[in-house]
């Protein structure tokens, strides 16, 4: 048996977003984790523009998304333009639903801001360790625990980590993922691109214009901070190695531009879309692009990870302080794997569109035609940060009981009849999800725009005003949250050992929620609702039978 230097309850692969988000979630449930990461620092490449509307939600639970708001840029960036060059007039725009002004089915409001930003502010959000230069090698699982090995790069030394899980977000190409022989199933690689970091100034084109992203028939241009840095992507040219950077992108800039370009960083990356066949083997789980590789047209890929974390990390709160059955584990899985099909679906479909429109434009252009000067977009207003998509997962899992759960009593036999049919209900959605991956992804351009509040179980809580300053969405945090506009009648339901609150629903939001007068919903730590009752408890132990069934406690 390997001898460990370190032991931990959860480690952390990967130092991205998805992983710093993930650390941040589980010290904030008392979880001892280490972060390791195969690059000696965080990246200075911008990467994810996009931090959407329910990524915000997160971090405002976490306190941090007014930091993250005064480093990014103000609203009207929240848009996309589409331009022949990038001083001609728009012939296309486009709003990011949700970052561009507020909307009403959120307290939070999205931003456009680089990953480099936002990372080190994640960075500090947490004390629990993090190690930069460390690289998993191997994997090796016992029936207790994980031992990863790991190597550092400075030194060379390898050293062993003993961890009763492993979160990998590790990317892509997920190094856990490959040791575990999981799989990925979807379009795959879309082609090779290349990122410019530069310096120039363009404001005489752009300030009066403000986008979060410009794409244009030489590429497309994104501006990358508030007080100043542009980054330019396209298709990486044939000889990379000895391109001229600065003139390609004076190039792509227009003819007749006449702009000073310094270069700053060039980066190569391929564009992937796919998803893992599996996102739990054991004690290792899958989060981020190591479990689906989402195209970066649309804002989607960063989110889905985040959203990742925000699901997976109480589940494995509640599976080491004991209140949760490790049984809780596989919902992970049944609950985030459709929703990165999805996800995956809308991105590649956004990305075809969008290159539909760049490419046409393109050979109009070079054929001499006559363009028009304006362009329908061949999707909605909400295209881009999709509320549908980023408000409107719904989860079916163990984790969740169906319709309304007036019939549970004590002998959970209601609970447990409607868990079984969940379990096997999704079982038959993730093998039909299977097939959809191998065959090619078509998607309607408004599919997910569109966004229903509802608090039916298994959708996200809607966001209700419990204050004047106050959402519903901020009740939620490190425990389960009974919504009930009348307390005293719930309070006989013991909830021990779970961590539970209770608050109160103000009266006129209970219709709208589907309860009456002493209705409640049981929310979990996510803010999914995960049962609901229209009227009164049918028994005194309701609830603490709910939340055995929820967290897999319940007896089969």
């Amino acid at each position: 048996m390997p001898v460990a230097d370190t032991e931990v309850a959860v480690l952390i692969v990967g130092g991205g977003p998805v992983g710093l988000t993930a650390r941040v979630l589980l010290e904030r449930w008392g979880v001892r984790s280490l972060l390791v990461e195969r690059h000696r620092e965080l990246s200075p490449f911008p990467r994810a523009r996009l931090v959407n509307v329910r990524s915000m939600e997160i971090f405002r639970g976490l306190g941090l998304a007014a930091g993250i708001t005064a480093r990014a840029f103000a609203p009207e960036y929240g848009r996309i333009r589409f331009r022949d060059t990038l001083y001609d007039r728009d012939f296309a725009t486009a709003a990011m639903a949700g970052v561009d002004a507020p909307v009403p089915e959120s307290p939070a409001t999205g931003v456009v801001t680089s990953q480099d930003r936002l990372e080190p502010l994640l960075l500090a959000a947490a004390d629990t360790p993090v190690r930069f230069g460390a690289e998993l090698v191997d994997l090796a699982e016992e029936p207790d625990g994980v031992v990863a090995s790991l190597v550092d790069h400075r030194s060379g030394h390898e050293t062993r980590v003993r961890a009763r899980y492993v979160l990998a977000a590790d990317g892509a190409n997920s190094t856990v993922r490959q040791r575990l022989g999981i799989d990925t199933s979807g379009p795959g690689a879309m082609g090779g691109f290349t990122t410019v970091v530069f310096d120039a100034d363009l404001s005489r084109w752009c300030a009066r214009r403000p986008a979060g992203v410009y794409f244009t028939a030489h590429g497309s241009f994104t501006p990358l901070y508030p007080e100043g840095g542009w980054a330019w992507f396209g298709p990486t040219p044939e000889d990379a190695a000895h391109a001229d950077w600065p003139g390609l992108v004076s190039r792509a800039l227009g003819p007749g531009a006449d702009v000073r370009v310094e270069v700053v960083r060039v980066q190569h990356w391929v564009m992937n879309a796919s998803v893992a066949e599996r996102f739990r083997h054991g004690r290792n789980l899958l989060a981020g692009d190591a479990a689906h590789a989402i195209p970066i047209i649309g804002g989607l890929g960063m989110n889905t990870g985040i959203a990742d974390a925000h699901n997976l990390c109480w589940k494995l709160a509640g599976v080491l302080h004991g209140w949760a059955a490790p049984g809780l584990l596989d919902t992970y899985e049944a609950e985030r794997h459709p929703v990165a099909l999805r996800t995956l679906r809308q991105a590649v479909a956004n990305a075809q569109l969008a290159l539909h429109v760049q490419n046409r434009r393109r050979e109009q252009l070079r054929s001499g035609e006559t363009v028009p000067s304006h362009v329908e977009l061949p999707w909605s207003k909400g295209f881009f940060a999709q509320l549908g998509l980023v408000l409107g997962a719904v989860y079916r899992s163990g984790a969740v009981l169906a319709g309304d759960s007036t019939r549970a009593g004590p002998s959970g036999a209601g609970e447990k009849t409607e868990e079984r049919t969940e379990e096997r209900a999704d079982e038959e959605t993730h093998e039909e999800s299977h097939e959809e991956t191998r065959e090619e992804t078509h998607e309607d351009p408004d599919a997910g725009t569109e966004y229903v509040p509802t608090a039916e179980p298994g959708h996200r809580m809607p966001h209700l005003r419990l204050a004047r300053d106050r959402s519903t969405l901020d009740a939620f945090g490190e425990w389960f949250t009974l919504l009930t506009p009348d307390p005293s009648r719930w309070a006989r339901c013991a909830a021990a050992p779970w961590p539970l609150r209770v608050e109160t629903l103000p009266g006129e939001h209970a219709g709208r929620c589907g309860i009456g007068p002493s209705g409640a919903l049981l929310i979990r730590p996510d803010g999914h609702v995960g049962a609901r009752w229209p009227d009164r408890p049918p028994s005194d132990a309701t609830l603490q039978h709910a939340l055995a069934t929820l967290t897999g406690q319940a007896p089969s």
